[in-house]
Order: C-alpha cells, then sequence, then structure tokens
C-alpha cells in the first residue's frame, strides 16, 4: 500500500492534473516566483495516463512567428531541465519536414518566412542534403525539404518527472493517488478544493485534467467544448541503420511524423476519418474507454511511409502507442481564468501539443494570471469564448475532430 503524505489544508493554486500540462505549469509558476502549488493526481503517479502515451516529437516550426517563439520557450524549458538532475531525455536532433507537391513546397516557404521572423534557425534544404541527414529515406519525390535543427524529442513520462522533481525543489507540492471530488464556490467564487482525501483551501484552481477536462470543468458549472480523439503510433522492433541521432521528421501529404526510439522506427499519423468520445459518455471518475488498437489504420501508415522507406513495410511492430489527446473546435488552447467563476482557471485542450508544448503553455499561463496587461494572443485562449457558445454540441465534436484530421493542413 502506497503511503500518501500528508493533504495541506490550504494552498494559493491547486493544479488538478498531473501530467505533463499540469506539472510544467507547476514549474512555471515556481520559476515565477508562486510557489505555493498543490497538484493533485488521481494516478500514483505524475505522467501515468495521457502523457505516457504520448511520442514525444517537439517541432518549433508553425504558421505564426507568435507560435514559433511558444515552442521556442519549450525548447528553451527542455533545455534547461536537461542540466538537471532528473532529465526529460532531450534530445535536439533536429527535424525535416518534407513536402511532396509544389503546393506544400509553397507552404514550407512561408513557414520558412515565419521562422526568420521569430528567430527560428530552419533552412529550405536540397534532397542530397536531406539523405545526408536521413541515409535510408528515398528523397527522389520530393518537392521540398525545411530543415530545423533544433528540434528534438524526448521521453513523455520523464518530462513529467523533471518538472516534478524541479518544482518540487522549488517548493511545489504534490498529491498523488487523489482526486478530485468538487470545487467549493463563495459567491460565484473558487475558494477550494474536495477531495478524496479532504478539502484544500485555494484561491486558483487550475484545470489541467486532459481527458477529464471537461468534467473538471462541469464541477465549476461550466460546460467547455472539449473532445478526447484518438490518436496512435507504433515502434517496430529495431532495424539496421536506424541510429539515434537521425532528425525526427513530418511528411504532411502522407499525414505521419516519426524519430527513431530504441534503434527502431516509431511512425505515427493522423487520421482522415477520426474517432473521438463525446466526454459525457463517461463519467468524471473514470478516463475514456480504452483505446482497442486499429490495425488497419497503422498498417496505412506503414504502407504510406514506405514510399520513402521500403524497409519500413516489413519490420515487425513491437509496441503500439494510443491515447485519447484532447480538442477544441477551434483547434487552440483553453488558458485563463473565467470571468464567470473567477478562481477558475484553465490549462487544457492542447490539441496534441500538450507534451511539446508543456514549457510554452506554462509561460501563457502565468501571463494569463499574473501579468497585468496579458497580450491579445493570451487574451484569445479564455475558456470564455465557449461560454456563449451557440454552434450545437454535436457539431462542435465534429469540428475539433476536423482539427485532428486535418492537423496538418494548408
Amino acid at each position: 500500500m502506497m503511503l500518501l503524505s500528508p493533504l495541506p489544508s490550504r494552498s494559493q493554486i491547486v493544479i488538478v492534473g498531473g501530467g505533463a500540462v499540469g506539472v510544467g505549469c507547476a514549474y512555471a509558476l515556481a520559476r515565477a516566483g508562486h510557489t505555493d502549488v498543490l497538484v493533485l493526481e488521481r494516478a500514483d503517479d505524475v505522467g501515468a495516463v495521457t502523457t505516457s502515451q504520448g511520442a514525444g516529437l517537439c517541432g518549433q516550426v508553425r504558421d505564426s512567428a507568435e507560435r514559433i517563439r511558444l515552442a521556442m520557450h519549450s525548447v528553451k524549458i527542455f533545455r534547461e531541465l536537461q542540466q538537471t538532475d532528473v532529465k526529460p531525455d532531450w534530445n535536439e536532433v533536429g527535424s525535416i519536414r518534407i513536402a511532396l507537391s509544389d503546393r506544400r513546397a509553397e507552404e514550407f516557404r512561408r513557414l520558412k518566412a515565419a521562422a526568420d521572423e521569430a528567430g527560428l534557425e530552419a533552412e529550405l534544404i536540397d534532397a542530397a542534403e536531406a539523405k545526408r541527414r536521413w541515409p535510408l529515406m528515398d528523397f527522389s519525390s520530393t518537392r521540398a525539404v525545411l530543415w530545423c535543427p533544433s528540434d528534438g524529442y524526448m521521453t513523455p513520462r520523464w518530462v513529467a518527472a523533471s518538472y516534478r522533481h524541479n518544482a518540487a525543489r522549488l517548493g511545489v507540492k504534490f498529491a498523488t493517488g487523489t482526486a478530485l471530488e468538487g470545487i467549493e464556490l463563495r459567491q460565484g467564487r473558487v475558494v477550494g478544493a474536495r477531495t478524496n482525501r479532504g478539502l484544500v483551501e485555494c484561491q486558483y484552481l487550475i484545470n489541467s485534467a486532459g481527458a477529464n477536462a471537461y468534467h473538471v470543468a462541469r464541477l465549476a458549472g461550466l460546460e467547455l467544448p472539449i473532445f478526447p480523439v484518438r490518436h496512435e503510433y507504433y515502434v517496430t522492433v529495431p532495424m539496421d541503420g536506424l541510429t539515434p541521432d537521425l532528425p525526427c521528421f513530418r511528411i504532411p501529404e502522407l499525414t505521419l511524423y516519426g524519430r527513431v526510439r530504441e534503434a527502431g522506427l516509431l511512425l505515427g499519423g493522423w487520421e482522415p476519418k477520426s474517432l473521438s468520445q463525446d466526454p459525457r459518455s463517461f463519467t468524471p471518475d473514470n478516463e475514456p474507454p480504452p483505446v482497442v488498437t486499429d490495425w488497419p489504420v497503422l498498417d496505412s501508415f506503414e504502407q504510406s511511409f514506405s514510399q520513402l522507406f521500403p524497409t519500413a513495410q516489413p519490420a515487425q511492430k513491437s509496441w503500439v502507442g494510443k491515447g485519447w489527446p484532447t480538442f477544441t473546435p477551434d483547434g487552440r488552447f483553453l488558458i485563463g481564468e473565467s470571468k464567470l467563476v473567477p478562481g477558475f482557471v484553465m490549462a487544457a485542450g492542447c490539441n496534441a501539443h500538450g507534451i511539446s508544448g508543456s514549457g510554452g503553455i506554462g509561460k501563457l499561463l502565468v501571463e494569463s494570471l499574473f501579468d497585468p496587461t496579458p497580450s491579445p494572443y493570451v487574451q484569445s485562449l479564455s475558456p470564455d469564448r465557449f461560454l456563449q457558445l451557440t454552434t450545437p454540441w454535436d457539431e462542435a465534436r465534429r469540428q475539433s475532430a476536423h482539427v485532428y484530421e486535418t492537423y496538418y493542413g494548408v
């Protein structure tokens, strides 16, 4: 039986959810001097649920300088944590993004311009240079390749463990094996978190509950459109020529991404016909139903990738990663305090950017709470944008699934 440390009776900030986003926010708050923080996690350890299923890639190239700078901040945090006693296993191997059409090549030129504006090093390279960086891949059909040397990958559970260790050193407290059961309100404002182990008074309650973020918001009287969408990838047995220094890769036309993992190939993709969950269909005491491995989908990833990497197809699959990352109808994060329920704060709906974007999400959260003049971008992520939702619920779910299905859309 696990021995639990005493639960404090009060904390200025209570964070619900110990995935990469929750513990990343705790670390960001502590770095900013806000150390009276308690993280609640229902599982026996942080990073044990959706985070543990992540593929671990971190790419910084985005379609706007603002979003690129946010991703660059996450990389800065991973570099910082890599110098500590508990490391996130950050591997800065770079990444290549491969275009198979002229239209996508034109998009890459726009992405390169956005990277230049943000101060991110990125370069359009020819097929010969791409072949030098990924010798086993066939680049004969490519129209453009975008190289970013500071991209990389990490081990998701180690990211959560590193955040926890370093946040705890700054004074953050953690209560694992502790479930939220209710939110105490007084005159419409958050004043406490009721758990299975007692009440914790607080000024702010931050909802970083992943696939259960909808249910936590409901405890505060808010109904926010946060939908879990299935995502899968696989890892092969070790293959000749796959070394840990090979860059991550993304092939938007094939909706594929990948990297080397333990001398095998990690390959994932975005399904054109996704499988989503209505969060109202499962209770706050449970995660969404277990993901059943969809072999036809995984085999389709393999078949598509064999166009560029023929030896991928006969490789034996040794492991399947699968989970329920959450998506929102407009494809943007939910970050910040609700004006309708003061003290109730969102840090969820990460649209599959939770682990890789956790450093930047923490930065945005701190700005939303403690900067007297948060940027227009931060203000645009407020959960209140959905409080007057006129879109029917089923349509909001369809829109969220569409964000997933068009993840690499031009």
